[in-house]
């Protein structure tokens, strides 16, 4: 293997023993640098030129390279804020020293980098030979001290090239054992090192005085970020080690010295990463063994906005996020932004929201939302918002209540069964006091909704769900914050429905099981139930979700809630606080055990982000107290609380299959850098990351995926010179797409398009998208002329559209149309016959 190969090659100066990491692979290896690009030889990208043309950098060498004692170093700093890292920016010059390191590059022959002779004094004459690599630069910085003594470096490779100064009462001598094989005794004082390769290895050891820090950097192109991977580590007391990610604002930890171990793989943010290393020991000091890649960074997956939706080509750079509003919504912000390139990519602006409508007319729906303007914020003041909802011809209405939130005033909400104001109501919020459960129905296809407030309080408002349905049909059922599963997707009496909630949901009121019954009256046989978050419980799953009672709406004043989560007695839990939004009096505590008399692992309130908590054992108890005294508003205030049985040992919990999909995973131990790759049968697309790796934490990169059947084509896009009809939702399998031409143009190809079903794949549309292409049309023949008139163009055939002009000889007068066009048709004809030509008749 790679790694294997690397070991072998740092033999001769490795102490411990090799790393092995079996079967391993980089994460997302599909998105690593080009293989032209990891075999390139950047040597003519980047040189740094002093003003008499040498380079101001001294080189790289294959095998074992060692610094030497040399004044006047350089430290090239490669530029990355936004820049490209091989561009001829000037840096800034840092006197350095390097302490001896290993670096092992790709055997692609590439052409030597001649550098000129410095000189400093006329005692110092100390030249550098050619080498065969580059964009590693080594420099140093002398220091004289007559305490330390001269140390000699491990011996180098016989490849190797090195330079051995030595010093006796201000005297230098060189000597050269050979050009191919050269021993280098390192200087005393800071050392520096950078490397510009899209991939290679490091090897840190201390051989410079107890308490020296020692810095190395790692710069790839912008766009992409680096992969470190421990391959081999002894670190011992007194060492330190940092690992940071620097090409951002702030410089960002990504490992110490207490988290390295062998087959450790941390990822950058951004395309800049430093390491520091500092050893206290006087002799045998620790090192580091370090593997590293390029691969390509991303944009984070842009925010979906409430009542719209989000569809992206890739996450990479040049990559376009396109934003649109379902209907009843209005987009306010940008329709489309892209991901541009950086040291870490970013969107080109901050994603748009969708905000409701006040009002409007609703055609031929068959499915949607109404929510009253600012949903789920607070309404304004003064509204007078109708809306006027169309079924489709011989279809009726279904109204489902999500929400109905009004202030305790003149606040209303009035739903007619018709399709003007004077339409009798069937259901008004002023004789109301509890919202029908099972919904509200039409007895046509019109219902009229109106929302007006008053000039004093507000409140969250209102957020209706409408459906349409077939005469002979029950209504497609809804259960907020759940699912359902059907035997007849079209609803037709005996239609089973089995519901269904989300994590961290529990089902109240209603049936499970509903049933569509009555031919005659189709309607469902029990009420749909209801799915809400419960305050307490008792969870033995491996996986779940803990959440504030009613959320994502505010929970209850003096509330105290208690969950118990129990797994399997060799495992612990792993806790991932992912929302914690409390009022500044309401108390969240975990408990390391089966109740409340256990030690507490935490307590909070108020805000805080993102983090998460481990147990000592396989109980956890969760307790939640909210203040008597104070009420909490608005939505996702509370918590979200995800949890995962995980081992105790050093490998990460196992991931579960998924259904409709399948997992692939690197290595079977799932240790430190293991990679499971999720996949869905065909008829099924991903929703969530493909790719999870195991974290120097024990905890995967990520959360589960899960397979969703794909029931509707894709957009079919549009044919130019036409205009398209859709009948149908969203491209559902049996809707049809219908492309009529322009006038002037003929249609080529099947103008019709039906998205069919297929079993074993993704619904397809079944043809190709039709052309519009310009009508042609047959031309006309020349109509002849008498002998006495002259055509103003002589030819067999006239196009379309074209004119003939005639004219009369001397002595003979025209009697028609002087001049004729050639109407198009099929067959194309003349507008009229050619014009004749009499003489004049002279008396004498």
């Amino acid at each position: 293997t790679p790694t294997e190969e690397r070991e072998s090659e740092v033999h001769p100066i490795t102490t411990a023993p090799p790393g092995h990491i079996p079967n391993h692979q980089p994460v997302l290896r599909g998105l690593l640098l080009h293989e032209h690009l990891l075999t390139r030889d950047f040597q003519g990208d980047q040189h740094y030129f002093r003003r008499d043309g040498s380079v101001a950098a001294y080189p790289t060498m294959p095998g074992v390279l060692h610094a030497a004692d040399m004044h006047d170093s350089v430290t090239q700093l490669v530029p990355h804020e936004d820049a490209p890292p091989f561009s001829d920016i000037a840096t800034k010059a840092t006197p350095a020293a390097t302490s001896p390191l290993t670096t092992f590059t790709p055997s692609t022959p590439r052409p030597p980098l001649a550098l000129r002779e410095s000189k400093t004094t006329a005692d110092r004459a100390h030249s550098l030979a050619p080498t065969t690599d580059a964009l590693t630069t080594v420099t140093s910085h002398s220091h004289n001290n007559k305490n330390n003594p001269q140390r000699n470096s491990p011996e180098a490779s016989p490849t190797s090239l090195s330079t051995r100064m030595e010093k006796a009462e201000g005297r230098e001598n060189k000597n050269k054992s050979s050009t191919d094989n050269f021993t280098a005794v390192p200087s005393f004082g800071m050392c520096s090192m950078n490397f510009t390769d899209p991939e290679g290895n490091i090897e840190i050891r201390q051989t410079l005085d107890p308490g020296v820090e020692c810095n190395y950097f790692v710069t790839v192109y912008l766009g992409y970020g680096i992969e470190l991977q421990v391959v081999n580590v002894s670190v011992l007391d007194g060492d330190q080690v940092t690992v940071e990610d620097t090409g951002g604002r702030e410089p960002s930890i990504l490992a110490n010295e207490s988290m390295l171990m062998r087959g450790l793989v941390l990822r950058s943010w951004s395309n800049q990463i430093s390491i520091r290393f500092r050893s206290d020991q006087q002799s045998n000091p620790g090192f580091l063994l370090l593997s590293y890649q390029a691969f390509v960074l991303s944009c984070a997956f842009p925010k979906e906005p409430t009542g719209g939706e989000v569809s992206v080509t890739h996450l990479h750079p040049g990559g376009e996020a396109f934003f649109s509003c379902l209907t009843g919504y209005k987009l306010q912000g940008p329709k489309m932004l892209s991901c541009r390139n950086a040291t870490t990519p970013y969107w080109s602006g901050k994603e748009p929201r969708c905000t409701a409508s006040c009002g409007g007319m609703i055609k031929n729906t068959t499915y949607g939302r109404i929510v009253s303007p600012g949903f789920p914020g607070n309404y304004s003041n003064n509204l007078t918002c109708h809306w006027v909802l169309e079924a489709p011809e011989g279809h009726r209405l279904h109204v489902h209540f999500e929400k109905v939130a009004l202030a305790e005033d003149d606040d209303r909400l009035l739903i007619k069964n018709g399709n003007n104001i004077d339409s009798p109501p069937i259901y008004d919020s002023y004789e109301v006091e509890y919202l029908p459960n099972e919904g509200l129905l039409s007895t046509g296809r019109y219902l009229f909704v109106e929302f007006t407030t008053d000039g004093s309080l507000t409140s969250t408002g209102a957020a209706i769900r409408y459906e349409s349905f077939a005469k002979g049909m029950c209504y497609e059922p809804f259960v907020k914050y759940g699912n359902f599963s059907s035997s007849d997707s079209s609803y037709g009496v005996g239609a089973v429905v089995e519901f269904s909630c989300d994590p961290g949901y529990t089902l109240e009121q209603g049936s499970v099981v509903i049933e569509c019954v009555d031919p005659e009256n189709p309607q469902w046989n029990e009420t749909e139930p209801a799915c809400r978050a419960v305050c307490s419980g008792e969870i033995t799953d491996s996986a779940g979700v803990v959440l504030s009672p009613n959320w994502p709406e505010a929970y209850d004043k003096g509330q105290d809630c208690i969950w118990g989560i129990h797994v399997e007695e060799d495992k612990r839990i792993m806790l991932d606080i992912q929302v914690l939004h409390l009022g500044k009096n309401d108390l969240l505590t975990f408990y390391d055990g089966d109740d409340l008399t256990a030690n507490i692992l935490g307590q909070y309130s108020g805000t805080r982000p993102h983090f998460k908590l481990y147990t000592s054992m396989a109980d956890v108890t969760i307790q939640f107290q909210s203040d008597p005294a104070t009420n909490i508003y608005g939505y996702n205030n509370g918590f979200v609380v995800h949890f995962f049985e995980v081992a105790r040992n050093d490998t990460c919990s196992e991931l579960p299959e998924i259904s409709n999909g399948w997992k692939s995973t690197s290595h079977p131990d799932l240790i430190h850098g293991t990679v499971v790759t999720y996949q869905c049968y065909p008829g099924y697309e991903l929703v969530g990351s493909e790719i999870l790796m195991c974290q120097w934490d024990l905890t995967w990169s990520g959360d589960v995926p899960k397979c969703e059947e794909v029931i509707a084509c894709q957009d079919p896009g549009n044919v130019e010179h036409s205009r398209k009809v859709v009948t149908g939702s969203r491209f559902a399998v049996g809707s049809t797409v219908q492309f009529f031409c322009n006038k002037g143009y003929i249609i080529s190809g099947n103008g019709l398009l039906t998205c069919y079903n297929r079993d074993s794949a993704k619904p397809k549309w079944s043809e190709r998208l039709p052309k519009c292409v310009p009508e042609k049309y047959e031309p006309c023949r020349n109509p002849g002329a008498p002998s006495t008139s002259v055509q103003s163009l002589e030819k067999a055939f006239y196009q379309a559209g074209e004119t003939l002009t005639f004219s009369c000889h001397s002595g003979y007068e025209m009697q028609g149309h002087a001049t004729i066009y050639c109407i198009p048709g099929h067959p194309s004809q003349w507008n009229s016959t050619p014009p004749a030509c009499k003489g004049w008749l002279l008396l004498l």
